[in-house]
């Protein structure tokens, strides 16, 4: 049976890229100017109101954020029964797809760490806490090795809001990447240090290759991510320095506490380890978190 490609009109599809279980992405040339673009739709035919708040939230709260870290929306255009996110084209591959055939070194990792850190600085700075970073939302460019963000799906503009509990399966988020207080079962609310959990379980798979918890079962990984301590990453890939080790397993602090309470210091203390790493090829010891004060 033939796929059918989705019509919108004055747009052009040229080619899918994605094709997941509630969205398809195609590459599409806009008619009235030839500019390519990325259209975003619902897979499902008739969307229900969840998701059409979401989908219509990733548009509302991007186009708002005058960014060079995020990829920026065109149009939210009315599809059938739904919503088709226009946005701009630039080359770029998600770094879960990235990875597969180009694993990182580590002086690759603390360039592409800290370009994600600077795009979560000016979400802050405007506001927005993602609450869904991992790699399959975030995108590079193969020859300039740029870094994007992409899907705000879930995104917030509170400083902070509190996590119903629900079932594992319709929670907000990614469960791989779910800080503890995104599961609902901490009776805390949440602010932008949930973004800083997700974002040390994106590190961790960065450099080892996997995720640090591991389950076809949601129940099991909710669990994992409220009390079971991670493996090291350098126990799993052994040219990890000691330094990245700690500030990833910082960064997945099980409380929001006992991370790191900023950007700043989440960059000063990439960028320490950084710079020691390209002059000896090694990091001497030092206390992270020392120039980490609150963004709030």
């Amino acid at each position: 049976m033939p796929e059918i490609i989705p019509t919108l009109f004055g747009y052009q599809m040229t080619e899918k890229i994605y094709d997941g279980p509630r969205t398809l992405i195609y590459r599409a040339t806009r008619g009235i100017d030839n500019q390519p673009v990325v259209i975003k739709f619902l897979r499902n035919e008739y969307p229900n109101f969840e998701e059409l708040v979401q989908f219509r939230n990733q548009y509302t709260i991007a186009k708002n954020l005058e960014l060079e870290g995020i990829v920026h929306p065109y149009a939210l255009e009315n599809y059938h029964n739904g919503f088709a996110l226009v946005m701009e084209e630039i080359g770029a591959d998600s770094l879960s797809h990235y990875m597969t055939d180009n694993p990182l070194t580590l002086t690759e990792f603390f360039n592409v760490a800290l370009a994600i850190v600077k795009v979560l600085e000016g979400l802050y700075q405007n506001r927005v806490i993602h609450k869904d970073i991992k790699p399959q939302n975030i995108l590079i460019h193969p020859q300039t090795k740029q870094v994007k963000l992409i899907d705000f799906s879930i995104a917030s503009l509170l400083p902070r809001e509190t996590q119903e509990i629900q079932s594992p399966n319709t929670l907000e988020g990614t469960l791989a990447y779910l800080s503890p207080e995104q599961t609902g079962r901490m009776n805390r609310g949440i602010d932008y240090r949930t973004d800083f959990y997700s974002l040390g379980v994106t590190f961790y798979e960065l450099l080892t290759g996997q995720v640090p918890f591991q389950s076809d079962d949601a129940m099991e990984l909710v669990h994992c991510h409220i009390a079971k301590n991670p493996t090291p990453p350098m126990q799993i890939n052994a040219a990890i320095p000691q330094m990245v080790n700690d500030l990833i397993i910082k960064l997945m602090a099980k409380t929001a506490e006992g991370r790191y309470q900023s950007t700043f210091g989440i960059r000063y203390d990439l960028e320490n380890c950084q710079q020691q790493w390209e002059a000896q090829e090694s990091i001497t010891p030092f206390e992270l978190g020392q120039r980490d004060i609150s963004d709030r």
